[in-house]
């Protein structure tokens, strides 16, 4: 099984570059895509992210 990402900035910086906008926020940042105006994504603005909490991130983003 592939590990999942914790470092919060990288996993802003592949949102990003996925073509993922930053909407809104404050404590969290929230990111909506084009593509899937039913999702969004809320990432906490902590350095490193829990296991579930990324876990969760991946999948609203596709990338498990």
């Amino acid at each position: 099984m592939a590990t999942i990402e914790t470092n919060t900035r990288k996993v802003v910086a592949r949102l990003k570059a996925e073509g993922w906008v930053d909407v809104s926020g404050s404590k969290h940042d929230k990111f909506e895509h084009a593509n899937r105006p039913d999702v969004l994504v809320i990432v906490p603005r902590h350095k490193l992210l829990s296991p579930g909490v990324a876990r969760s991130i991946a999948k609203l983003a596709g990338w498990i």
